[in-house]
């Protein structure tokens, strides 16, 4: 086989040696021409020649090429999809489907695509982001639950959630994202904190972040409210300074001397 494309290449360059070529496709197309007319060439041997043996006896056993070519792809095993129904891939978020919400998938990474897959079943697929691009989101509805329960989270719903607790809930989320560069990194630090609601009431949760901003905490986390909720600092009633009467001055008051500071006797 070797030598036979050996073979192929030397007679190929011979008829092309003398001539001169300004492109590519020039050079393309020369060389499709000198491998018909080498396809053509009769046998030395035999009867026929190399395209008339390909058209009897190959040609029908040919497949047609792929849909779409032949990709180098990068395989990343047992990824975990996060509790918001996405993947990270490279500082950026791709949805799979809800159900597989804790699992772990694979992802199948081309130059331009993202493939999800669990037990060699494609799940999802999406564009990838440019390489400048980070902390956004691509999300196929076909993978998010159905209903109002599963609504995407953004700050319009999470500022609603905050309100029903309180005014010092919306000043704990507030702040939560205005300590982030982007706002999707604020969600599962706020959504932490209100989630606390699920095992304290709402009052309770209230006064915590109360505490927490009294206590002159920049902004409040789920680390700053659990401890104070657990340990029932809420419950303590808030410590008031002892309050001092004013005490009208009394219309005689004692007069002392220079009589007295020299040891005379008061008078």
């Amino acid at each position: 086989m070797e030598n036979t494309v050996s073979h192929v290449a030397t007679w190929v360059i011979a008829g092309l040696r003398h001539r001169s070529f300004g492109t590519l496709p020039e050079l393309r197309s020369a060389i499709r021409e000198r491998m018909d007319a080498y396809n053509r060439e009769p046998f030395q041997k035999r009867a026929g020649s190399r395209l008339r043996v390909f058209d009897a006896e190959e040609k029908a056993l040919l497949r047609p090429l792929p849909a779409t070519p032949y990709e180098i792809s990068r395989w990343i095993i047992g990824r975990r999809v996060q509790k918001n129904g996405h993947v990270v891939w490279e500082k950026n978020f791709y949805s799979a489907p809800y159900a597989h919400v804790g699992q772990g998938v694979d992802l199948r990474v081309t130059s331009q695509v993202l493939e999800v897959y669990r037990n060699h079943e494609g799940l999802t697929s999406h564009l990838l982001f440019a390489e400048h691009v980070v902390n956004e989101y691509r999300t196929n509805d076909s993978d998010q639950p159905q209903g109002e329960k599963y609504r995407e989270w953004d700050t319009v719903r999470i500022g609603a959630r905050a309100e029903r607790v309180g005014p010092h809930m919306v000043t704990v989320v507030n702040r939560i994202f205005e300590a982030v560069p982007v706002e999707e990194q604020g969600f599962d630090a706020a959504l932490a904190a209100l989630r606390l609601s699920r095992r304290y009431s709402a009052e309770r949760l209230e006064k915590a972040c109360q505490i927490a901003l009294d206590g002159r905490v920049r902004s409040p986390r789920y680390a700053h409210l659990q401890p104070i909720l657990e340990t029932g600092q809420d419950k303590i009633g808030t410590r008031r300074l002892p309050r001092f009467e004013p005490v009208e001055p009394e219309s005689g008051g004692y007069v002392r001397g220079a009589e007295y500071y020299a040891g005379g006797d008061a008078r």
